[in-house]
């Protein structure tokens, strides 16, 4: 199994640059570190530069976050050097789960610019535990997101491809009594579909294995409470997030427990993700 993690792909970003509109902008990840929900994750040691005149420093990370996440499992295989065409990208796409994209936002800072995230994805991305077959979705299709300008014509379909999965995002902190809902999203925020992304990985002819894994990018709407990761829900660590009696957080702290949710509804029933949580374990106190 490998992993592509397609960032920011969503109708609402904190800076988007422009080429975000002409293409489903990516990058790969490791399968070595994907687990199963309920997998506790360790906050990660790394480099980081909390004074930008000064040389970094290695220590824990600070700003320990979420990402709203959906992936999908890819099908049969393709060749190295044949790419997936629009007309033949649904028969590539098997199922959906939820993910959460854990992310080191004061080691991804360091690391960012100008080859990408690395160490601050590599700490772990929890999914579900089942996969929900696109058939299952199929009641659920709502219109595509309006593209503006309109994509090349490798990245064009007509058909609606996108999917009204009502997502939200609960922290469980210490001493609460139950969770706090912080977010509630909608996969149908996504800009990009799930077949343009599929389209432009493999459009260089980069195969594809049955169980691969592609997620969606943070899935955050148009008002504040559909923000999908705290440093979006914090506005870059400019405001609070309310848990209740007191408790705020601004990014994770040790022993959170982050939860997502998602099902999609219609005329009487509901069709469920399950869950997809994590617990947040104190830093290894690392000597050199």
């Amino acid at each position: 199994m490998q992993g592509i993690y397609i960032c920011e792909n969503v109708v609402l970003s904190i800076e988007l640059l422009p080429f975000r509109v002409h293409l489903p902008v990516g990058y790969h990840g490791r399968a070595s570190s994907v687990v199963v929900s309920g997998t506790p994750i360790r906050r990660p040691n790394g480099q980081t530069s909390p004074d930008d005149t000064q040389p970094p420093v290695f220590g824990p990370c600070r700003l320990l976050d979420f990402e709203l996440e959906m992936a999908f499992f890819t099908g049969p295989a393709t060749e190295l050097g044949s790419p997936i065409p629009m007309d033949k990208a649904e028969d590539h796409i098997f199922g959906m789960v939820l993910m959460n994209d854990w992310s080191a936002r004061d080691i991804q800072k360091w690391e960012y610019v100008p080859l990408g995230p690395f160490l601050a994805k590599n700490l772990g991305t929890t999914i579900s535990p089942w996969v929900v077959t696109m058939d299952a979705l199929k009641p659920f299709i709502v219109p595509n997101s309006e593209q503006n300008p309109t994509p090349l014509p490798y990245l064009r379909h007509s058909d609606n491809y996108n999917f009204d999965i009502k997502l939200d995002v609960s922290i469980f902190a210490e001493g609460m009594t139950k969770p706090a809902v912080i977010s509630q999203s909608n996969f149908q925020n996504m800009y990009w579909t799930m077949k343009q992304q599929l389209v432009h990985h493999t459009i260089t002819g980069c195969n594809i294995n049955p169980g691969d894994l592609m997620g969606s990018g943070t899935i955050s709407g148009l008002t504040p409470t559909s923000l999908g990761s705290m440093l979006e829900l914090c506005w870059k660590g400019t405001r609070t997030v309310d848990l209740g009696n007191g408790i705020t957080r601004k990014f994770l702290q040790d022993g959170d427990e982050v939860i997502f949710r998602g099902y999609c509804e219609t005329e009487g029933y509901r069709l469920g993700f399950g869950t997809c949580t994590g617990k947040i374990l104190p830093a290894l106190q690392l000597q050199f």
